[in-house]
């Protein structure tokens, strides 16, 4: 008798083990088996990255006219080289759409960028100026500019009509030079939101070295603040100008420059190179990716 009654709680045993065991596997299955949301048919903003380490697009501040001078992040490394367009606004309104290729490039070819490097492009530094010229802040195309070379002038100022390259703490001065004419450096270096929005985020991000696109004069100009053009300036400008075809030049010298962006961040000890592309209209876009590319592959490791 005892011995047929543990057969039975032998067996019972084993029927709740086995059922157990049986709904455990059939949930495993079933979590395996969740298929994740398909994406293959959404189409991305070309303005902005895919995955950053801060998110595809970052405002950084706003002009004096209230627009959004933006950052685009791409990558996720450690070593930031930053890439600036339109600090002349409209007046130079091909230095922005440049560095606008350069997103789309990014976006369509992620691989450009090595692990350990993120880049951010801020397209636009001076919003207001290109929205005189262009007639929008953001975004746009060559076919967008119908107006003559000397109608863009009044884009290369900002909405309080300061030069925002004559408003940097280096050699500042109220009064700035632009060809033969005096334009406004503001009312003291950083007077601006938007070269405080720069300075900002050159302090908070400490990129390794820093493009900036001018026009036009068709070189690439190394920077300095009365301390000599760095080894680190000296290897960017080299670097950039080999690639790209462009030729290099140690200084600016067509006429004075006060309160200048790259001189600006040469006295930070940060490398950084004017390109000045040789139009108001052209981005040259072959010579300038060759230019880049050897950049990126110069930071790589």
């Amino acid at each position: 008798m005892k011995k047929s009654l543990i057969a039975v709680i032998v067996i019972i045993l084993v029927i709740i083990l086995g059922a157990g065991v049986y709904f455990w596997m059939q949930q495993s299955s079933n979590t395996a088996n969740v298929t994740p949301p398909d994406t293959t048919g959404t189409t991305p903003d070309t303005t902005q990255a895919t995955t950053t380490a801060e998110g595809a697009s970052v405002v950084i501040g706003k002009s004096a006219g209230g627009n959004d001078i933006t950052a685009y992040n791409y990558g996720t490394g450690d070593t930031r080289i930053l890439f600036v367009g339109g600090i002349h606004g409209g007046y130079e309104w091909n230095t922005s759409l440049v560095a606008y290729q350069l997103m789309d490039y990014l976006e369509a070819h992620p691989d450009a960028i090595a692990k350990n490097e993120t880049v951010t492009v801020i397209p636009v530094v001076n919003p207001d100026g290109l929205k005189k010229v262009v007639g929008t802040a953001g975004p746009f195309t060559a076919a967008d500019v119908t107006v003559s070379s000397a109608a863009t002038v009044p884009g290369r100022f900002n909405a309080n009509t300061v030069d925002l390259n004559r408003n940097f703490d280096c050699d500042w001065q109220a009064e700035g030079t632009w060809q033969n004419t005096k334009v406004s450096g503001g009312t003291s270096a950083f007077s601006e939101p938007e070269s405080q929005a720069i300075k900002a985020y050159v302090e908070s991000h400490d990129p390794a070295a820093v493009i900036v696109w001018y026009s036009s004069a068709g070189g690439v100009y190394a920077s300095s603040c009365h301390n000599g053009v760095s080894a680190a300036t000296a290897a960017l400008t080299k670097t950039f100008a080999d690639a790209s075809g462009y030729p290099a030049h140690q200084t600016f010298d067509f006429y004075e420059i006060t309160g200048d962006m790259v001189n600006w961040l040469a006295k930070n000890q940060i490398p950084a190179i004017s390109v000045l592309l040789t139009n108001h209209t052209d981005t040259e876009w072959t010579k300038n990716w060759k230019g880049i590319a050897a950049v990126l592959n110069a930071y790589a490791e």
